[in-house]
């Protein structure tokens, strides 16, 4: 008989997804910050929990720049006129186009900001940083993006750093990531941030 030593967290992650979020960017921490054992509320401005959104899929295929596909039909599983930043122990800004218009929305800059202003964990992926930016909360810090946002990221007195699209950049609470292939380093970055005692879990076989 197997005996899993594991304590799960009741902690919450706030994830923030529009329309044209970036498939996998939405899909894989989903899912994966579930698996670990967090709870996950996903949700979009002007949505109820319930609705959905529509992903696209981003590819690199060999021209200048990513390409565009359609994606899946993603269900939000939480009303965002409802989210509190007080709430949630950590913020996950999914990646993708929803950003150009999302950083538009004065709530999701507002959250933002309570979570950068506590010290509290945020991830961001791809274009995820574009809403950072749009807060103005990211003035000195170190991190990365999909390599289009670096005018931004320079613009606001960050620092941009160049990384492999599998790579991820921890500053303090902020940890960032290029493209999706950074999954594995950013979610695991993440998940050390905001509840660090899940994956020092141990399975004793009897």
């Amino acid at each position: 008989m197997a005996e899993i030593v594991m304590k799960l967290s009741d902690n919450k992650v706030l994830m923030i997804v529009g329309d044209y979020s970036e498939d996998y960017e939405v899909m894989v921490p989903f899912q994966a910050l579930q698996m670990v054992g967090l709870k996950i509320d996903a949700v979009c401005p002007g949505k109820r929990r319930g609705e959905t959104i529509r992903t696209a899929i981003h590819d690199f295929e060999g021209e200048q720049t990513y390409s565009e596909k359609p994606g899946h039909l993603f269900r939000l599983n939480a009303d965002f006129a409802l989210a509190e930043a007080d709430q949630y122990a950590g913020l996950y800004l999914a990646g993708g186009r929803a950003c150009e218009y999302l950083r538009l929305n004065k709530q999701v800059l507002s959250i933002i900001r309570a979570f950068m202003a506590q010290n509290r964990p945020v991830a961001a992926i791809c274009h995820g940083p574009q809403l950072l930016t749009a807060a103005d909360v990211v003035r000195g810090r170190r991190l990365t993006a999909y390599p289009a946002i670096e005018p931004e990221i320079l613009a606001v007195g960050a620092n941009f750093v160049a990384v492999a699209a599998e790579d991820t950049i921890t500053d303090g609470n902020l940890v960032t990531s290029p493209a999706w292939q950074g999954h594995p380093t950013l979610l695991r970055a993440f998940v050390e941030l905001v509840a660090p005692t899940i994956l020092n879990t141990k399975t004793t076989l009897n």
